[in-house]
This record gives C-alpha cells, sequence and structure tokens, in this order.
C-alpha cells in the first residue's frame, strides 16, 4: 500500500458515507413526500438510474481528461446534488428530490470506478490485494455513514434536512483527498493505434460474462434487501436508531473483509471465495426468513454484507481478465453500466414488494438471483478445467 493507495481508500470511505446515508434516509425522505406509498424508494432509484445514464459520459471524461479531472467532477456533482435534495426537502417537493438524486447518479458512476483505479495504482503482483484494501476504505462509511445520518436527523427543524447538508461538506472533504492522488498517465497512443476489441467482442467472452453477472446481480441482491430494510423495520415499529445500528454493521460486513479478502482470492482463487459470497447471501435470506426481530434483521444484512463484498471484490479482479489497458475505459462502462441497470430495477422493485408484499416475499424473490449466480459461476468452472485438460 503506497500513500496514493491509502488516500484513495479514504475517497472510497467518503463515498460509502454518500451512498449508506441515501439508503438511510432517502427511502424515509420519500414515503413522507410521496404521493403515494409504492413510490417511496423512487428517490432511491432515482441514484442508481442516474449512475447508469451517466457511465457513457463518465467513460468520456476519464478518456479526455483522465482519472484525477473526472473523479473531481464527480465530487462536484455530489456536492450540488446534496444542496438539491436539501432545496427539495425544505420545500416538500418530491420529484425534485427524485431529480437530485438522479444527478447524484453520476457521482456514483465515478466512484463505482475507485476500485478499477486501485488495481493500477499497484504493482500486477498487488493486484487483487490492492482491490480489496481499497474497498476496505468503506468501513469508513459504515461508521460515519448511519451515525451522520442518526445525529443530523433532526437538526434544522425538518428531518434529515441536516444529514443532506452534511453531505455537500462530506463532498468538499473528498475532493481535498482526491486532490493529493497522483494518477499515472496513460500512455501516449502511437499513430495509428486502435482502441483495441469492438466492445461486443469483449462481452462475449465467458469470464465478462461472469465477472458482470457477480458484480450485477451480487449488487442487486444486496440493494433489493438493504433499500427495504428501513421500511421494513419501521414497519415494525422499530426507531430509526435500531435501523442505523444494522445498517452500520451491514456495511461493516461489506467492507470489514476487504483487509483479507485479496488474499483470499491469491490462495483459493476468484471463483471459490465468490462462490462462499453465495453460499451467505442463501443463509442472509434464510435468517431473514426466520423472523423480523432486531437481531435477525442484523445478522442477516451482515452476512448479506459479507457475500456482497467476496462477489464484488471477486467480479473486479475477474473482470481485469476480459479487458487489455487500452480497451479498460469501454469495458468498465459496460459492466458499470450492468451493476446501475440491475440496482436500478432492485431499487424499485424493493419499495413496491416491501409495502405491497411484505419482508418474506421480498427475501423470496431475491432467491432467483443469487441462485442464477451460483450456476454461473460453476458453468465458467467448467469450462475453465475443459479448456486446462485441452492444454495438456
Amino acid at each position: 500500500m503506497n500513500k496514493n493507495l491509502w488516500l484513495l481508500a479514504g475517497a472510497q470511505g467518503l463515498f460509502l458515507t454518500n451512498n449508506v446515508v441515501f439508503i438511510a434516509i432517502n427511502g424515509l425522505v420519500g414515503l413522507s413526500l410521496a404521493p403515494l406509498g409504492w413510490m417511496a424508494t423512487l428517490p432511491v432509484m432515482g441514484y442508481v438510474v442516474g449512475g447508469a445514464l451517466s457511465t457513457g459520459l463518465v467513460a468520456r471524461s476519464q478518456r479526455r481528461w483522465g482519472r484525477q479531472v473526472s473523479f473531481q467532477l464527480g465530487l462536484l456533482v455530489a456536492f450540488l446534488s446534496a444542496l438539491m435534495c436539501a432545496a427539495a426537502l425544505y420545500v416538500g417537493n418530491f420529484w425534485l428530490l427524485v431529480l437530485a438524486t438522479v444527478v447524484a447518479g453520476y457521482y456514483s458512476a465515478n466512484g463505482q470506478l475507485y476500485r478499477f483505479a486501485a488495481g493500477e495504482l499497484a504493482a500486477a503482483s498487488f493486484r487483487e490485494k490492492a482491490v480489496s484494501l481499497v474497498l476496505a476504505g468503506g468501513l469508513i462509511g459504515a461508521i460515519v455513514g448511519p451515525n451522520l445520518a442518526n445525529h443530523t436527523r433532526d437538526w434544522l427543524g425538518k428531518p434529515f434536512l441536516g444529514a443532506y447538508l452534511a453531505l455537500a461538506v462530506v463532498a468538499l472533504v473528498s475532493m481535498a483527498v482526491m486532490a493529493g492522488i497522483h494518477f499515472p498517465k496513460d500512455p501516449p497512443k502511437k499513430p495509428g493505434a486502435t482502441s483495441g476489441r469492438p466492445l461486443r467482442e469483449i462481452m462475449r467472452q465467458p469470464v465478462f460474462i461472469v465477472a458482470t453477472l457477480g458484480a450485477a446481480l451480487g449488487y442487486g441482491v444486496m440493494n433489493l434487501l438493504m433499500a427495504a430494510t428501513p421500511l421494513a423495520m419501521q414497519v415494525c415499529g422499530m426507531p430509526f436508531s435500531d435501523a442505523a445500528l444494522v445498517l452500520e454493521w451491514h456495511v461493516i460486513g461489506m467492507f470489514a473483509p476487504g483487509f483479507f479478502t485479496g488474499h483470499l482470492i491469491k490462495r483459493f482463487g476468484v471463483l471459490p471465495v465468490m462462490g462462499v459470497g453465495v453460499g451467505l447471501n442463501l443463509a442472509c435470506i434464510a435468517i431473514a426468513l426466520s423472523g423480523q426481530n432486531l437481531h435477525q434483521f442484523l445478522v442477516a444484512l451482515f452476512l448479506l454484507g459479507v457475500g456482497w463484498n467476496f462477489l464484488f471484490t471477486g467480479s473486479t479482479t475477474l473482470a481485469m481478465e476480459a479487458y487489455r489497458p487500452e480497451e479498460k475505459d469501454k469495458a468498465q462502462a459496460a459492466i458499470n453500466f450492468f451493476v446501475f441497470a440491475t440496482m436500478a430495477i432492485t431499487s424499485f422493485a424493493s419499495g413496491a414488494l416491501v409495502t405491497t408484499r411484505g419482508w418474506e416475499w421480498l427475501n423470496m424473490g431475491s432467491l432467483a438471483p443469487v441462485v442464477l449466480l451460483g450456476l454461473s459461476l460453476l458453468w465458467l468452472a467448467a469450462k475453465r478445467r475443459a479448456h486446462a485438460r485441452e492444454a495438456v
């Protein structure tokens, strides 16, 4: 770990602070402003829809101006969109809140590239560990995010108005952190050099397909259950402080394993580690279906977080096998587009299912993508074994 990686881990933590606060409060603020109850998680959905719509813009800004300028532009959008959210809440305008979260999605699309940038800031032999340890910086968000939402809840007379203003300050701090990172410049293109293979050819590779499924479905299931948790706990009569505690331990589960996930991938291989992530998702669903007490919410969401870490770190590592350096911008943008698109669907489904069908149906519905992901891992493992036999 060098200075640049430590600072990037800090930026990752501040990025997750923004995400956790948005997850913790956007559904509740949406519920208080929405014309109909099932619209409550539309502000959560707006954040990921904005991310999906921004992936192409972010890829172009990365190619044109490089990592540093593009990341700072994302943080400027984070600052402005937090102020827009605060204004929407202050005037009680639900659709302005949704618009503000869509705009904030540009920051999210930038932040999703921090993990790929980590691999570029480290030697090739340290790449898996660099990705894992930078993701571990999300522990800052795990601790700061829920507590920031909880302690600023009643500031300024309107619930959560202070939280949105605090996020504007977080964005300014992150800009200062990002300014200290030196990103390597891309080598100048030689005359007549191409940008690599067509995206369609890259996407047809089994390794790309499974890496994308791991990132998209792993994030989608996590988002489906996490976004609904504050609403489900409120329906059960639990105070917001309990929901903040559950989210805190969930995000700790997401990022604390980052200190050793890279070591596990190095030792056991990426597919076995991702397989354990699938198993942890199944354990989460089983516990969530067993009851609706505080300890069941807490343990289920903690396991969900650890499962996400194994799947997402593994998928990021696996994806790096699918593209060449000159292909990174379009390949990474494609992966992130599928992640955001899946999250958009699950964000909407989360609020609709938990408010109409309940917590149990929500969890049973999440079984299908988890099983599909497990089957995709078995498929890639079988193809690799067959390829190894042919090589012999």
